[in-house]
């Protein structure tokens, strides 16, 4: 069963990617991306990463896009009236299946004996208390610079955002 939920959110994941480069309005290929956003997020919970899942959720598809979705809109693109000629059809045909050729091709030589030799993830991998402890452990000094840089920038941004009277 998880083998056919991966192979469904794997396919629709690729499907939704493709059709945000495909798709010629930005509005469109921002929703598509938001998509792929969460059919990535479903792949990790297959994975037990559950806190990943909700971060790339929350983070990405959530508060990123709504700012793409903001400046998409700001911009108020429009699309250019133009013929859609025979040639960009089977220029974009073509592409498709050199990348579908070169996908297969780059998966028929991955050895899977050489990725099972890798070895497992711990059980606690992509877990809340995983990722806690390993931040809070063996990273806790990158932890506290990225934090006192994050508050110089806040402290800059008021600063800055302040008018002069």
């Amino acid at each position: 069963m998880q083998l056919l939920m991966f192979y469904l959110i794997g396919f629709f994941a690729v499907l939704s990617a493709v059709s945000m480069i495909v798709v010629r309005k930005p509005l469109n290929s921002a929703l598509f991306l938001i998509l792929n956003m969460i059919c990535l997020a479903g792949l990790f919970a297959l994975l037990n990463a559950h806190l990943i899942a909700v971060l790339q959720i929350i983070v990405y598809a959530g508060a990123i896009m709504v700012l793409v979705l903001f400046v998409i809109m700001v911009l108020n693109l429009r699309e250019k009236d133009g013929d859609i000629t025979v040639r960009k059809v089977a220029a974009q045909f073509v592409g498709i299946i050199v990348v579908s050729v070169v996908m297969v091709m780059v998966g028929a030589s991955v050895d899977p004996s050489a990725i099972s030799a890798l070895g497992s993830a711990s059980p606690e991998f992509g877990t809340v208390v995983g990722v806690g402890k390993t931040l809070f452990t063996d990273y806790i000094l990158p932890f506290e610079i990225v934090s006192v840089l994050l508050l110089a920038a806040i402290i800059g941004a008021v600063i800055l955002s302040k008018s002069k009277v």
